[in-house]
């Protein structure tokens, strides 16, 4: 493997202080599983972001490699004070720039879920689909799926795409947080019987 560029090795570094900086929020007192959006920010490591953040600008001074743009996309998320402050918008355009330098269906679920939630669900419902032959057998697409069709009031189509998401996953956090979510659609969609 080729030497990586001063860069992106500052970058790499910038995205593990930052991934690591939000460790303790991740799971709650059980061990479940806390989505980014309903973290606790308060229990993220705040001066490690802050040690985090220049190394940040750096490493995309040095061009627009890969670790940088990952980098990137998690600074903007710990720099929101609160989830809806979060710049989906530029969170978008970091993951097309993203996806042009590293191909992979899994930038682009990423670019989708920033899709959806810069723009709303529907607008991400397109390119899921064109997603899903190629990674039926990745439980988060199935899983994001189900969270979209939550979010607009899909409760059938949400509930069979997390059966489809509890059938794939192996990680039993992921797995309580998949199975009460189905609890929570299941229970409210309508008998018409």
């Amino acid at each position: 493997m080729a030497p990586q560029p001063p860069s992106e090795v500052t970058a790499l570094v910038a995205l593990m202080l930052l991934h690591d900086s939000r460790r303790d929020a991740r799971l709650d007192e059980a061990g479940d599983l806390i989505l980014l959006e309903d973290q606790d920010r308060s229990r993220w490591n705040h001066p490690q972001i802050a040690e985090a953040l220049p190394l940040v600008e750096e490493s995309l001074r040095g061009g627009t490699g890969v670790y940088a743009l990952q980098a990137a996309i998690s600074a903007l998320h710990c720099q929101a004070a609160r989830a809806e402050e979060t710049d989906w918008a530029q969170i978008v355009r970091l993951y097309e720039v993203l996806e042009r330098l590293q191909p992979s269906p899994i930038v682009t679920l990423n670019r989708a879920v920033a899709i959806a939630m810069a723009d709303g669900p529907q607008a991400a419902f397109g390119l899921i689909d064109r997603l899903a032959p190629e990674l039926d057998s990745y439980h988060l697409v199935h899983a994001t799926r189900a969270d979209l069709f939550r979010r607009i009031g899909a409760l059938e189509e949400a509930t069979q795409s997390y059966k489809r998401a509890l059938e794939l996953v192996t990680n039993d956090s992921e797995r309580c947080f998949l199975e009460r979510r189905s609890r929570e659609v299941s229970s409210n969609v309508p008998d018409f019987n």
